[in-house]
């Protein structure tokens, strides 16, 4: 378990190290104090590049609220992943080959031969500096991830801090401060028929979602993506473009979407299958406590990588790779959400305020069995634009889609814990479907999802860390 009460550590001790280095590097002398242990042999079990996004999804589960928002999470993958590339590619300039662009850049560090552990040291200090950095209330189950894979103190002197990871923690820093990623803006909701609102009801309430204001992240549109040139760049036109909520709701078009999900995603359906529920529940992840939507991708990722015996650098490729897309996603599709002439309202309001069903309630729950809503508006589906993102890097990677992979899950509800699927593309689609059934979204909300992440993972491969020529 986590321990988040220990007042955060920060990067003291760094000083100490700086100076250290100046003095290992100019031929100086310097009294410090004696350690008090020897340092305990590393454990390099494993891959780092695994290693370290596993400590990545440790953290996601302690996530709560606004903190665990799935676009926050995916822009801290994005951070670690990419940096740590930038210190494989570093790592590989110097001492082997580079084969592929780094992120940002790779820096060929000074060095007189190839120091014990110098691949792990890279990746593993460049991963905990930048979950520090994000995560400062983590410290002490950091510091312990860090101590149990290397045998020392992360403040210990390492001359890699000096020569190249620092370096790389600066640049992702640099990168994206300012972004927009921690802007403060309150949502007004349009208040009409059709226009997303609080889905906290008397008999179905929901702390979380009683006020629109309480709408999550509903700025994260605006956030400056990591490769694709901005939030809107791939904007699908259903239901937008019907232009106006009046409009919109008076089509056959959207009256079929409400029946659909109506039939499917009640919490009492008798239409909707084992199988489908199965699959509604094996994908949620919602809750706290959970590592979320992008934190089950990963996973993912994890898995595959696996199967198909990567190195390290396949697997730093990969995971950045990856985690660039499903940040770049989660901007595109709040982009849609919240910033385009429809913020449309979830199923539940559809079919309790438009006359349907009052008593309607979607098969998604909170751990004590309540109906949930997400706190935010249903067109696009996020998770359908995750799913899209994912499986379109996944099937480029690997230069074919219909790799048969077996996928797990950790939803408290969920009665099935791994599913076999025949192709990266069939996985992503029941993701994106297991939405419909599980009540909160509609079926286009899951189409234009995947759509947009499948653009997005399209462009961020065709544009990012590409193969150097020969």
């Amino acid at each position: 378990m986590l321990d988040a009460k220990r007042p955060p550590r920060r990067r003291r001790g760094r000083i100490m190290g700086l100076l250290l280095a100046v003095v290992a590097l100019f031929g100086g002398s310097l009294t410090v104090a004696p350690q008090t242990a020897a340092a305990a042999p590393p454990d390099y079990t494993g891959d780092p590049v695994h290693y370290w996004n596993d400590v990545l999804l440790d953290v996601f589960r302690q996530q709560e609220g606004a903190d665990g928002a799935p676009g926050r999470l995916a822009r801290a993958a994005a951070m670690m992943n990419a940096a740590i590339w930038d210190g494989e590619s570093s790592y590989r300039k110097r001492w082997h080959t580079m084969r592929y662009r780094p992120y940002i850049n790779a820096t060929y560090y000074d060095a007189w031969s190839e120091g014990p552990g110098e691949e792990e040291r890279i990746i593993g200090r460049t991963a905990y500096n930048v979950l520090l950095h994000l995560f400062p209330d983590q410290a002490y189950y950091l510091d312990n991830k860090f101590t149990e894979r290397f045998g020392t103190q992360p403040t210990d002197f390492d001359l890699l801090d000096i020569t190249v990871v620092g370096d790389m923690v600066r640049q992702i820093e640099s990168a994206r401060s300012g972004d927009g990623s921690d802007a403060d803006q309150r949502y007004s909701a349009d208040g009409v028929p059709g226009a997303w609102r609080a889905t906290s009801y008397p008999d179905m309430p929901d702390p979380g979602c009683r006020q629109d204001s309480q709408a999550v992240t509903p700025a994260w549109g605006q956030v400056r993506p990591f490769a694709i040139p901005g939030g809107s760049a791939f904007r699908p036109a259903t239901p937008g473009l019907y232009g106006d909520y009046a409009t919109l709701l008076a089509s056959d078009a959207y009256a079929e979407q409400v029946e659909v999900v109506r039939r499917l995603g009640a919490k009492d359906s008798t239409e909707r299958t084992t199988d489908q529920t199965a699959a509604a529940w094996f994908w949620a992840h919602d809750l706290d406590g959970t590592y979320k939507p992008p934190g089950q991708l990963l996973q993912h990722t994890k898995e595959v990588a696996q199967q198909e015996g990567l190195s390290t650098y396949g697997n730093a490729r990969l995971f950045a790779l990856v985690s660039l897309a499903l940040a770049d996603a989660s901007i595109a599709a709040w982009d849609v959400k919240y910033r385009t002439p429809i913020d449309l309202w979830r199923p539940v309001s559809a079919i309790r305020e438009g006359g349907l069903d009052p008593a309607w309630q979607p098969l998604s729950a909170d751990r004590d069995g309540n109906a949930v809503n997400p706190c935010f508006p249903a067109w696009t589906s996020g998770h359908a634009t995750f799913a899209g993102a994912w499986a379109g890097i996944m099937k480029r990677y690997f230069g074919t889609d219909t790799i048969q992979i077996t996928l797990t899950s950790e939803d408290p509800h969920a009665p099935v814990k791994r599913r076999t699927f025949s192709s990266f593309s069939a996985a992503a689609r029941e993701n994106a479907d297991s939405r419909v059934w599980l009540g909160v979204h509609y079926p286009w909300d899951s189409t234009d999802g995947l759509r947009v992440g499948d653009d997005v993972a399209s462009y961020v491969i065709a544009n990012t860390l590409q193969r150097i020529p020969s």
